[in-house]
């Protein structure tokens, strides 16, 4: 069914987090286990790409070095073992807004991620024209009294993946870690917006809440809201499709919501 209508079926095929040892309050993905057994039988089942998220969580003295490589170590084996099954990887490295850290402290956290990541990723021998990256946005954390603007978000966010996502990476598809809906489009559209001449990779979307929360919201397992929380998930995907060229506006999502 999915074929059918021209969609490209894939699979989270991390297990989660668990604690990392000898690091209090750090978390390291696992799954690489039975890996390569799992992914060629996805790929047999029709899969075409797969996800593993590593949680990056920034507080007082961490993230340490060792949390950063060992993360970074296990995506990149993922990955690696994704395009020797014929799948394309996305590799999704969050740096978590929960926590009252600035935007430069953030900044300079996924910086280093990033570097991690694509150093790691070499190692493998990761075909970076094959994969997909999902980062954060740079953003200030949740409680931070000084919040950032949509376009100190974009600029920021995309002069730190310019210094450290290599050319050859074809697609960026932002992850919305918990923003709220209109918010996460609107600093979308600035990227590209700001940004379309300067960027030598798509800039795009993959959004779990900031897509789906509206029309979980409306329909709550009703059926009755059904087509309500359709109407309200292709609105957000449209104005994120608009986002990703740099032609969404507030006085687009007004009107299109009506």
């Amino acid at each position: 069914m999915l074929v059918a209508a021209g969609i490209i079926p894939g699979i989270k095929v991390d297990l989660g987090t668990k604690a990392l040892a000898g690091h209090p309050a750090e978390t390291i993905i696992e799954g690489l286990d039975g890996l390569r057994e799992r992914l060629a039988e996805y790929s047999q089942m029709g899969a075409r790409f797969a996800k593993w998220r590593a949680v990056i969580t920034i507080a007082d003295g961490i993230p340490s070095r060792s949390g950063l490589e060992s993360n970074a170590h296990a995506m990149a084996r993922y990955a690696a073992l994704c395009q020797e099954a014929g799948l394309v990887p996305i590799v999704e490295p969050e740096v978590l807004m929960t926590g009252d850290h600035s935007m430069q402290r953030c900044l300079r956290v996924t910086r280093e991620v990033l570097r991690n990541v694509f150093i790691q990723l070499n190692c493998q021998r990761v075909l970076l024209e094959g994969m997909i990256l999902k980062p954060n946005m740079v953003l200030p954390g949740l409680n931070c009294a000084t919040q950032a603007t949509v376009d100190d978000v974009a600029d920021v966010t995309v002069n730190c993946l310019r210094e450290t996502v290599p050319a050859a990476v074809p697609g960026i598809a932002f992850l919305s870690g918990g923003q709220p809906c209109a918010l996460a489009t609107a600093r979308l559209n600035a990227m590209n917006l700001r940004f379309k001449s300067r960027a030598p990779w798509a800039l795009s979307f993959s959004f779990a809440r900031a897509l789906q929360q509206p029309a979980l919201e409306i329909w709550r397992g009703d059926a009755a809201n059904a087509k309500a929380a359709q109407q309200a998930l292709r609105h957000r995907a449209r104005c994120n499709s608009s986002a990703r060229r740099g032609e969404w506006s507030e006085a687009s999502e007004t009107s299109a919501a009506t």
